[in-house]
């Protein structure tokens, strides 16, 4: 059974630092799969950040990062990370890792594309 346990989140001051995790089992983090962090606030979709493809190791981010987060992968922990620097108040939200086996991530970036999700944590940025 997969399961995806998501930690790290807090409250921070603007341009802080948060570095979020997500521990997986169920299956390997070093076998072909995709896993990916998402956002959402209150109201809104839910929003892509950044994917990795665990066996080729290629990341991807959504626009809106500019630079600022990173989404990094240990295998021997099978966790995904996400750092999140310089942070904004615009950040806040509850962030969420999903995952999809066996692929290497082509493209895949919407909810649906994922169907293995954890039950979020939640980053606020202070202004």
């Amino acid at each position: 059974q997969v399961e995806l346990v998501e930690s790290g989140g807090g409250s921070v001051q603007a341009g802080g630092s948060l570095r979020l995790s997500c521990a997986a089992s169920g299956f390997a983090t070093s076998d072909n799969c995709c896993v990916a962090w998402f956002r959402q606030t209150p109201g809104e979709e839910r929003e892509w950040v950044a994917r990795i493809s665990t066996w080729y190791g290629s990341t991807y981010y959504s626009e809106f990062v500019q630079g600022r987060f990173t989404i990094s992968l240990d295998n021997d922990k099978n966790t995904v990370y996400l750092q999140l620097n310089t942070l904004k108040p615009a950040d806040t939200a509850m962030f969420y890792c999903a995952a999809e086996i066996g692929t290497s991530c082509p493209g895949l970036q919407r909810v649906t594309d994922f169907p293995y999700w954890g039950q979020g944590t939640q980053v606020a940025v202070a202004s």
